[in-house]
């Protein structure tokens, strides 16, 4: 936080009530990045396609969708802190559904986990970044968010780690080559056995997320921001998208997300195919993928809070244009490299998005005002990037080879022009003083 919201008379006040908002930027973190490998995990454990794995991104990202202007509409009639405890109980009322989807031993129940738990994760981002935004002046709120999205990446670290360690390594050793063999009893067993493995994390982060509910109920938090009352839909709406930040940064978040998530999941594809290509088993070459993806979120997470430490020095629009022309860069060598410097350039993408969904949302948010609920439900709701482009990089790995290179290297084009609408936001952000 700045120095007046943090040391002031206020800024005292709010300093647990920060503390406890930001843990949520964490608790999502985690939530995201346990989930993409299990992309790779469910196509696996269930015999299924890249396509089909990609299933639970469009469940995932849909719950986002479906739920943010709903989100919206419900903080403006109570308040922020309603927002967060509502979505705290939907996050953990879909983790503790993968008990009865187990139970089942299909794949589908476990979309419709999916999709409930990230209704809550829409209610707690469509209610957190906003929250944190009102919590001091207004010329230093993209800073304050950068910092508060800074401790996302940390949950992310520890959900990369928990799936390397207690799924991806711990799921039966057959290849996916070697499962489509077994019998239907074999495969029942096995899929079983995967299936509990799978669970438990889902069921602790479910835990923790209902015990951070009863701890934010008992504590009075501020109401910066909360004016209950009805939300004049259609003005409020046409309002908000009359004015060109916000509605280029509805746009370009939409392409944003789409490549995070993009480039966090198929990471897993792109080295499993390299690392089997140098000899390893399948088995082996998935969680040395993971460990490139925790180094790339590692790297993602130091580079989050230097660029919070870069936004007094430089204008948030110029740092914008910057850091998505690297990711350009990178992705290209993604592209080209056909060896280990594929997963360096992949390290060097992640270090590049660190600023970029938080910059683009203070961007899009500014000046807004008590317009910014529902405006922060639209940027959260183009949180749908990350389940429509995803099946469509899945379906150019489907097909293994194009133009004499691996598919899953050339499929990395798709991440390639969303860092290039970035790129494009940024300059305009820069060019109109936006930010």
């Amino acid at each position: 936080m700045d120095e007046k919201s943090a040391t002031g008379r206020k800024g005292w006040g709010m300093l647990i009530p920060f503390i406890l908002i930001t843990s949520c930027f964490a608790l999502w973190g985690f939530a995201n990045d346990i989930t993409t490998p299990m992309v790779k995990a469910f196509s696996k454990i269930f015999r299924m396609s890249v396509t089909e794995g990609t299933l639970i991104q469009v469940a995932f990202y849909g719950g986002y969708f479906a739920m943010s202007f709903p989100a919206a509409m419900f903080i403006r009639r109570y308040s922020y802190k309603s927002g967060v405890m509502l979505g705290l109980g939907l996050f953990a009322f879909g983790a503790f559904l993968f008990f009865p989807a187990r139970l089942t031993g299909d794949y589908y129940p476990f979309l419709l986990a999916y999709f409930i738990l990230t209704c809550g994760l829409s209610f707690l981002e469509t209610s957190c970044n906003p929250y944190i935004l009102s919590m001091g002046p207004e010329e230093t709120a993209t800073r304050r968010l950068n910092l508060a999205q800074a401790f996302n990446p940390v949950g992310a670290l520890l959900g990369m780690y928990v799936a390397m360690e207690f799924v991806q390594l711990r799921l039966h050793p057959l290849d996916t080559a070697e499962r489509a063999l077994l019998s239907d009893s074999e495969f029942a067993a096995v899929r079983d056995a995967d299936l509990a493995t799978l669970i438990a994390p889902y069921l602790a982060i479910g835990l923790v997320a209902f015990c951070m509910l009863v701890l934010i109920r008992l504590v009075k938090m501020p109401k910066h921001g909360d004016s209950s009352g009805r939300i004049d839909f259609m003005p409020t709406l046409r309002r908000i998208f009359a004015v060109p930040r916000y509605r280029e940064g509805v746009f370009t978040q939409f392409f944003y997300v789409g490549a995070q998530v993009m480039c966090w999941t198929f990471i897993i594809q792109y080295g499993t195919r390299l690392f089997m290509s140098m000899g390893m088993a399948e088995q082996a070459a998935e969680v040395r993928s993971q460990q490139f993806n925790i180094a790339a979120m590692a790297v993602f997470c130091v580079a989050r809070f230097v660029c919070t430490f870069l936004l007094r020095y430089f204008r948030s629009g110029q740092l914008l244009r910057m850091f998505a022309s690297g990711s350009m860069v990178f992705t290209v060598g993604v592209i080209c490299f056909q060896n280990i410097w594929g997963m360096y350039c992949m390290v060097g993408v992640s270090a590049c998005m660190s600023l970029m969904f938080p910059t683009i949302y203070g961007i899009a948010l500014k000046g807004l005002g008590e317009d910014a609920k529902l405006g922060a439900a639209g940027l959260i709701m183009s949180i749908l990037g990350g389940s429509v482009l995803p099946p469509l990089q899945a379906y150019v790995i489907d097909l293994h080879e194009l133009c004499g290179l691996p598919a899953v290297n050339l499929s990395f084009a798709l991440p390639l022009v969303c860092f290039a609408v970035v790129a494009v936001y940024g300059h305009r952000a820069s060019r109109h003083g936006w930010g």
